[in-house]
């Protein structure tokens, strides 16, 4: 159990949600849009990037289950609480077009419960815990998702 903690991180889950999800293109291959498929995942990425990067300049951690120094929530974080994840939950419908996966489009909901179940829950109780009715003012006006 000790060596799955060390690897239950979200890249990693992504990184599983990924190769199933190219098995399945693989195994049952539909006619993709692999171009709609690049433009999503590439989405994805730069929206990734460009969240880890305000939470850089806060000084915060993106890092899960590290407490934050910092509430962000302007910018991407405005218009979703968790942009990091969104984009992820992207990469990975992004990826499932791009290898005929269409029948592996359904993990992207797995992949969101299982990521809101072992992230963003305790996530969201370490923020309540430090950051008290300002993160539930955000909660209030800003959704989980989009």
């Amino acid at each position: 159990m000790r060596l799955f903690g060390a690897i239950d991180y979200p890249p990693v889950w992504l990184a599983g949600f990924l190769a199933v999800s190219w098995a399945v293109g693989r195994i049952f291959p539909l006619p993709g849009l692999p171009v709609t498929g690049l433009l999503l995942a590439g989405v994805g990425l730069a929206l990734m990037l460009a969240a880890a990067g305000q939470m850089v300049l806060a000084r915060t951690t993106f890092v899960p289950r590290r407490v934050p120094g910092a509430m962000v929530s302007r910018g991407l974080f405005a218009m979703t609480r968790n942009p990091i994840y969104l984009g992820d939950a992207l990469i990975l419908a992004g990826m499932s077009l791009f290898w005929n996966g269409l029948l592996a489009l359904p993990l992207v909901a797995v992949f969101v419960h299982v990521i809101r179940k072992r992230f963003i829950e305790g996530e969201e109780t370490v923020l309540r815990q430090r950051f008290g009715p300002d993160f539930d003012a955000y909660c209030a006006r800003v959704r989980r998702w989009i």
